[in-house]
């Protein structure tokens, strides 16, 4: 097996995946040291009463310039190996590790099986099943929040259409309620922007017993 990924990282040798430089691991120092310019060293933002389910939101980067880069890339021009990239934007933030650990369970926000089947991957479970492998103390269940409406992206919304298009469009699988039940849960997502999807995605946990949920993105909008 040592062998193989010899070979193989010959063939297939790491690269940075902002300057795309061959280096070990998947953000060069260099990268990483303009990108920490502009991190927010994990701000925390208390959501307003209209997003009342939503306890508080935690975020790294504005969704502006090599950040916003990076993010159309992962999610729309099919470069999916960028999650490494970002969960080590996460997994290097000291500050946003020890916040992490203070809850129970992280959940990626989940995409519906017809979107997921054509895109070819959830972008922020791919993150979030990424941080874990590399700080096992962070527990993921799959699947314990579902995404059952196939609504219109909401991308291409505004406020207004957000919130009225993901209404009721996530539940929670039955047979792992207990595993919600008083328990602190983070959700994961990439961007937020008008905070509809996350706002509703608490509701539900909420519902169904959740003591706090918070929201971690890597970008504010």
């Amino acid at each position: 097996m040592e062998l193989f990924n010899i070979v193989l990282n010959f063939l297939y040798p790491n690269v940075c995946g902002v300057c795309k430089k061959v280096c070990d691991n998947p953000i060069c120092n260099n990268c990483m040291n303009k990108l920490n310019k502009d991190n927010i060293n994990g701000r925390k933002v208390y959501i307003q009463t209209n997003y009342r389910f939503i306890d508080e939101h935690i975020y790294l980067f504005r969704y502006q310039g090599i950040i916003r880069e990076l993010m159309v890339k992962y999610k729309f021009k099919e470069e999916s190996y960028l999650y490494k990239s970002f969960s080590y934007m996460i997994l290097k933030n000291e500050k946003i590790m020890n916040y992490i650990n203070r809850y129970d369970y992280i959940l990626p926000i989940p995409i519906h099986k017809k979107r997921k089947k054509q895109r070819g991957f959830n972008q922020s479970e791919l993150i979030v099943k990424d941080i874990c492998k590399n700080e096992q103390r962070i527990k993921y269940e799959k699947d314990i929040l579902i995404k059952i409406k196939n609504v219109k992206p909401q991308s291409s919304l505004n406020k207004t259409e957000r919130k009225i298009n993901i209404l009721d469009a996530y539940e929670i699988d039955k047979s792992k309620i207990d595993r919600i039940k008083d328990s602190n849960i983070l959700l994961f997502d990439d961007i937020f922007t008008t905070g509809s999807t996350a706002n509703e995605c608490a509701k539900v946990l909420k519902k169904y017993g959740a003591r706090k949920v918070t929201i971690l993105t890597i970008a504010k909008d």
